[in-house]
């Protein structure tokens, strides 16, 4: 099964860098800035399963400094969340593809070890985390994967500076693509449903970030703009989602707080609510439920029908309800 090998082939993985003289976070070689090391690359096994690998998700940094990210899309669902300071970072999912390489990545949050139980024992790909977190992590029905468990699948680019600059080298660590059926995030592709309204755009505003998603027609997905930037890619592509969802959910202080003392906020993610689906330049109204951290959510209209998403990559905004 994927969750009973995953955590053991991700040893290998770090034992291989460390009897290659891999360090921790500091050691990562530098990269030309186009995803190619500069330095001599270590073969580490790949981490698979005997279903096939698990889907990877990755915590990507989101600041302003952090943009264009690499290899963000590719990926099949991007989660938004808030964190310290009304800021917000990304958690990037890969099921049906899997990109040379991802980053840059950062650390991980409390809310992330709930939205990841949805899957078979995800890989996590992050930078580190409050040292009460880490247990947690440890502990958590994922496998963690950070510079200092497995230094041979990350690189620091010499283009970037510290902390934005560390990148997870994707395609080494999952050489096959896990596939949709690793995807069991309960939602469902197929026609819209019936109603809805025309909505050319829609804009949602942390404290200290925004997020606005424009229909373009040419592209046949929703533009991306973040703290009133287009979002592109690392080639300078748009980003455009198929398919946006902006879900209310509860966001509440948690336990924890950063170096500056500034609280961490915890994005609950299991429960009911309202959502908005955004796809085909039409918004719908609708209600989102996931009773247990192990099942995926389902989204449905007021009258009980399955609301379906767009083909393509799915965007989901955790926003605080009203």
């Amino acid at each position: 099964m994927r969750g009973t090998t995953a955590r053991a082939l991700v040893a290998a993985v770090a034992a291989a860098g460390l009897a290659a003289g891999c360090t921790g976070t500091g050691g990562s070689p530098s990269d030309d800035g186009r995803g190619s090391p500069s330095s001599p690359v270590r073969q580490e096994p790949p981490v698979t399963g005997e279903d096939g690998p698990p889907v990877l998700a990755v915590k990507l940094d989101n600041a302003r400094t952090a943009r264009p990210h690499t290899g963000l899309e590719d990926a099949d669902v991007v989660y938004v969340e808030q964190v310290e300071g009304g800021l917000s970072r990304l958690m990037a999912v890969y099921a049906t593809r899997v990109p040379e390489s991802v980053g840059p990545v950062r650390s991980a949050r409390e809310s992330d070890l709930e939205l990841l139980r949805q899957f078979e024992q995800p890989v996590l790909a992050f930078s580190g985390a409050q040292s009460r977190l880490l247990p947690e992590i440890e502990s958590a029905p994922l496998t963690p994967l950070t510079p200092e468990s497995a230094a041979g699948m990350y690189v620091r680019r010499a283009d970037r500076a510290a902390p934005h600059n560390l990148y997870l080298r994707s395609a080494r660590l999952l050489p096959e693509e896990p596939g949709q059926d690793a995807l069991t995030t309960g939602f469902r592709q197929g026609p819209p449903p019936a109603g809805g309204r025309p909505e050319p755009t829609r804009t949602v505003d942390y404290p200290s970030a925004r997020f606005t998603f424009t229909w373009s027609d040419a592209r046949d997905g929703w533009l991306v703009a973040m703290d009133g930037t287009p979002a592109t890619t690392a080639r300078g592509g748009p980003l455009a989602p198929a398919t946006v969802v902006v879900q209310y959910v509860t966001v509440r202080p948690s336990d924890y707080r950063d170096f500056l003392g500034n609280n961490t906020p915890y994005t609950e993610t299991t429960g009911s609510g309202r959502a908005t689906v955004l796809r085909d330049g039409r918004a719908y109204d609708v209600d989102w439920n996931r009773p247990d951290p192990e099942d995926g959510t389902t989204f449905t209209t007021d009258g009980g029908e399955p609301v379906n998403f767009a083909r393509g990559q799915v965007w989901v905004v955790y926003a605080a309800a009203p």
